[in-house]
This record gives structure tokens, sequence and C-alpha cells, in this order.
């Protein structure tokens, strides 16, 4: 009978094993704005997901009217609005992705840039989310110069660190 114990033990954690699984899983949940429910369901993809304490924005056009940076800051406007949809703030902006479509060269992009940033700043004053800018020929809104998605973390915004020093005078 004593043989039978470890086996029965074995076969009591197998049996738990899946449960304890679900229970770790993190949960998924999707979100839309009101008004952009459709965008859920007619183009088969969530505006916002969260998983856990991670929140991901999909791309958002800098579309609309106005100048190039009334539309980029507009563009900020949504994503802040998306994220407080999930509980997060830009402070728990971790990782941005913008996609810029006017750009034609390495010159011009580092003039669109300079724009960019401009209003790039009104929204991050400190501690920067990791960013790559993209250069690409086309988007899907025809009328939108750039579009942006973002990655944050919920929380992560309350004590962040930077310990990068200022780089010496030009």
């Amino acid at each position: 009978m004593k043989p039978m114990i470890p086996l029965l033990l074995l076969c009591l954690s197998a049996l738990a094993a899946p449960v304890a699984a679900q229970e770790a899983a993190p949960s998924r949940e999707h979100f839309a704005a009101p008004g952009e429910e459709a965008d859920y369901h007619q183009w088969h993809y969530s505006p916002v997901i969260k998983v856990g304490d991670m929140v991901i924005v999909s791309g958002i056009p800098a579309g609309g009217e106005g100048s190039y940076e009334d539309r980029i800051r507009r563009m900020f406007e949504v994503l802040k609005a998306r994220l407080a949809l999930a509980g997060a703030s830009l402070a728990d902006v971790v990782e941005l992705t913008s996609y810029h479509r006017q750009p034609t060269d390495t010159a011009a992009f580092q003039q669109e840039f300079d724009s960019f940033l401009r209003v790039h700043r009104e929204f991050f004053l400190s501690h920067y989310p990791a960013w790559s800018a993209v250069g690409t020929t086309a988007l899907l809104n025809e009328r939108a110069p750039v579009e942006l998605r973002a990655v944050a973390v919920i929380g992560s915004g309350r004590a962040p660190k930077a310990d990068i020093p200022l780089p010496p005078a030009r």
C-alpha cells in the first residue's frame, strides 16, 4: 500500500496543474470607445486590449482637419482617452510606434520629426517611452500623415526612474 501513496500524490498534482495554470492566466479585455464599436465588429480588430496590467492600443490615425501639429495633437488626445478606457495613463506608456507616410527621404523625415516632436513633448514631459518611428508609403486612412500605436503597463508611471545623465553641451 505504501508504494501507492507517491503514485496517488503524482496523480493528484497532475490534476491540480491545469487548475493552477488557469488561475495564473492573465485576463484579456477588449475596449472600444463609444462610436468605435463598428471598428471591432466590422474591421475585426480591437482599438484597445488589456492583458493583465499591459494595455495595447491599436494604430490611431492623425486624421481630420487642421494643421499637421493639430492632427498630431488630436491623435495623442485619442491615445490618452483610449488608455483611460483600460485604466492606464500616458505616464504608463512604455512603447510607441509611429508610422509616417509623408517623408520620402531622411532629410524630409527629420524635418517632419521635428514638428512631431514638438507635440510629443506636450504629452511626454519626462520618463519617455521607447519609440520607433517608421517611414511608410501608405496608411489605411489615406488623409492621415501619421498613425500611432502604443503599449502601456498600468501603474508603471507612478514611480519611474531614469538614471540617464544629460549629454555634454555641444
